[in-house]
């Protein structure tokens, strides 16, 4: 082997080796690796891409469909609309899938192969085939459907008088609880997939959706809820030719893993502790046990109607609602100072230390503002609950801001809506905008240390094979 020349820089001249040959065991040296040229890149990347898009659209995990097979699907298509657009390589897929599934279904049924003779002599035979459109998330599709002599023959994948494909009215579904219009869903799917869909095939398909939301609204409940949050919102449904104001009663339970779920949703003319009762009714019917603490907006006689259902329960008012209500008698520029002046009363250590708080305010605000003192001495007894518990647990009661929260979420999908054609119409879209609603409030921070502290100040309420 011949003996290599070594070059050494010149002195404080530093040189990186350029080219350095790898050594192997056999003593052999090896080239290096050949530089990829951009367009090899990017002609790699946008392969990777369009196999990507296609494993997506057909919900597949990368193991079940090889690269080789869709490489040799993507040949002749590079763009986003040549693979996912109408008429697309995805539509033309889909196409070919549902029909190879259906003669697989027919074969099944009649008992022979296309193209063979039926066994046995006459009976149930092939009839040609029967021209279909069907709309899919790639727009429309026309599929040759199978059938049979005799007309027996049932498809499964694709059955009889269906014209929209799977996953096709779970789009109409999606859309419809983000608060769109029957009229703008059908713009939207128009521009979208390039298909023609009427508003009351929109309203047929939102409509088979009550079925799921009487069940909902009739599911057992847990025996015991560490805290409820009960809460009303207002929405306008017409009738009579006019738009009437309906109370939306809401009630979100705290399970004692921690998650949030909302219990029921009910309609009633107006909100009053006595439609509560009706309310605390259905959930005890339902299952409910016990509740350890309900947490409620300052309405009158609200507690008393827990108590009524509930008689353990602990009822703690929303602070937040109480120092709202105190903060509209102050003028707006010294509304700062007073809701500063009224912090040490809710974040005191204890009830007791509150209540002097509570003097301090009286003796500073009371002869100007005599109705914000009044006001917490009527409602203190279901103030000071939380006091009870560790600052932890707190932040969780001491204000109904996670049910609110949620009725963010629904005032988002129907902010858009002027009124409701109906009741159903209203509880249809409240129903979906529960199941579609974002996903933050379902969760209660700091839980392990709320429950052991509900089970110390409760005890035995406190199910020990609770988390």
């Amino acid at each position: 082997m011949e003996s290599q020349e070594l070059v050494f820089p010149a002195a404080g001249e530093r040189r990186e080796p350029v080219g350095r040959p790898e050594w192997t065991g056999s003593g052999a040296p090896v080239a290096d690796p050949p530089s990829l040229s951009p367009d090899l890149v990017d002609e790699a990347v946008d392969r990777a891409g369009g196999r990507r898009r296609v494993r997506q659209a057909l919900r597949m995990p990368s193991g079940r469909i090889s690269d080789e097979l869709i490489d040799e699907l993507l040949a002749g298509a590079s763009t986003e609309e040549e693979i996912a657009g109408p008429g697309g390589l995805l539509a033309d897929l889909t196409k070919r899938l549902v029909e190879r599934a259906m003669e697989v279904e027919l074969t099944e049924h009649v008992g022979y192969g296309p193209h063979c003779e039926p066994p046995g002599g006459a009976g149930n035979q092939r009839n040609g085939t029967t021209p279909k459109t069907l709309i899919t998330e790639h727009g429309k599709v026309q599929v040759d459907a199978p059938r049979d002599r005799d007309g027996s023959f049932q498809p499964k994948i694709v059955k009889k008088r269906q014209r929209r494909f799977v996953g096709f009215d779970e789009k109409i579904l999606a859309l419809y609880s983000r608060g769109l219009s029957t009229r703008d869903i059908s713009a939207h799917l128009q521009e979208i997939y390039g298909v023609n869909v009427s508003r009351d095939l929109i309203s047929r398909v939102t409509d088979g959706v009550m079925d799921d939301v009487r069940d909902w609204a009739k599911r057992p409940l847990e025996d015991i809820y560490p805290i409820v949050f009960l809460d009303c919102m207002v929405l306008k449904i017409r009738e009579g030719g006019t738009v009437q104001r309906r109370a939306l009663y809401l009630a979100l339970g705290v399970t004692l893993d921690g998650d949030r779920d909302v219990l029921g949703m009910w309609f009633q003319e107006t909100e009053g502790a006595k439609f509560w009762m009706q309310v605390l009714t259905d959930l005890k019917t339902r299952g409910v046990q016990d509740i350890l603490i309900a947490c409620v907006d300052g309405l009158s006689g609200f507690p008393e109607a827990i108590e009524a259902i509930f008689p353990k329960t602990t009822v703690q008012t929303c602070i937040v609602h109480l120092i709202r209500a105190s903060l509209k008698y102050v003028p707006r520029r010294e509304r700062e100072q007073v809701a500063r002046d009224l912090k040490p009363i809710y974040t005191a250590v204890d009830a007791d230390q509150a209540h002097a708080e509570l003097e301090a305010f009286d003796e500073k605000w009371g002869k100007r503002f005599p109705v914000i003192t009044q006001a917490w001495l009527n409602a203190w007894e279901h103030v000071t609950p939380f006091l009870a518990f560790p600052p932890e647990v707190r932040r969780v009661i001491y204000t109904t801001n996670a049910i609110e929260a949620l009725n963010r979420q629904l005032r988002k999908a129907i902010k858009t809506k002027g009124s409701f054609p109906s009741e159903d119409a209203a509880r249809k879209l409240v129903y979906l905008a529960l199941q579609n609603a974002v996903p933050q409030w379902t969760r209660t921070r700091n839980w392990t240390t709320a429950l052991l502290a509900f089970k110390i100040h409760f005890g035995d309420r406190v199910p020990d094979t609770a988390n």
